[in-house]
């Protein structure tokens, strides 16, 4: 069997690539790195010179940034069912890369109080944080996944994002989220990833997610 890697910090992005090895159920080795620490180390920096987790190695392949991790994961091990079929996947591929893209961004910038005026809204990519709200809104209210009635990778890497979301307060309240969100947090994989992260940050001396 292929070797399958994992490099993360139990408080970071990377519990989103632990949800997504989760569900997909083979067998991975973890590495835990410190931030300022192991993560800008030279050792890790030949495997993704950002010196951000997580990053995967599956034998001699290297992927980095999480929704790349959940769309190889998906297609790596496609007995796990986290893909549709390639010519089904036209909301698949429009969800997981509008969370990379649209949600990652607005979220961020309001994050740090950075607001896009009228005039800048054709420059950025999710126009204003209203906009891509209320498409998000829209999109997990249609259907219980995002691709219909079958859970994807798409619903792992937009589903942490609104998780976190409701959770800290970076994305408004809003029952359609809310719905959205209890039909993910209730997954086993979901709990078993929370839950190995937490006994790994507590290892490490961090306070549990979300204190």
């Amino acid at each position: 069997m292929t070797k399958l890697k994992l490099y993360t910090n139990p408080m970071s992005r990377g519990r989103i690539a632990r949800w997504m090895l989760e569900e997909v159920g083979a067998p991975y080795e973890v590495e835990y790195l410190t931030y300022d620490g192991t993560m800008k180390a030279p050792e890790y920096l030949s495997i993704n010179p950002m010196g951000k987790v997580p990053a995967i190695v599956h034998g001699d392949q290297v992927v980095t940034e999480c929704a790349a991790i959940c769309a190889y994961l998906a297609d790596a091990f496609p007995e796990a069912g986290l893909a549709p079929p390639l010519d089904q996947r036209g909301a698949y591929y429009r969800w997981l890369f509008f969370a990379a893209g649209p949600v990652e961004s607005a979220v961020t910038n309001r994050a740090l109080g950075f607001a896009v005026n009228e005039d800048q809204k054709r420059m950025a990519g999710y126009g204003d944080f209203d906009d891509m709200y209320g498409v998000l809104i829209k999109a997990v209210s249609e259907t219980p996944y995002l691709c219909g009635d079958t859970f994807t990778a798409a619903d792992v890497y937009l589903g942490a994002q609104v998780g976190w979301g409701l959770q800290f307060g970076s994305m408004p309240a809003h029952d359609a989220l809310a719905a959205y969100w209890s039909r993910l947090e209730s997954r086993p994989a979901w709990n078993r990833a929370g839950d190995l992260d937490d006994t790994a940050g507590a290892e490490m001396g961090m306070p549990p997610a979300g204190s």
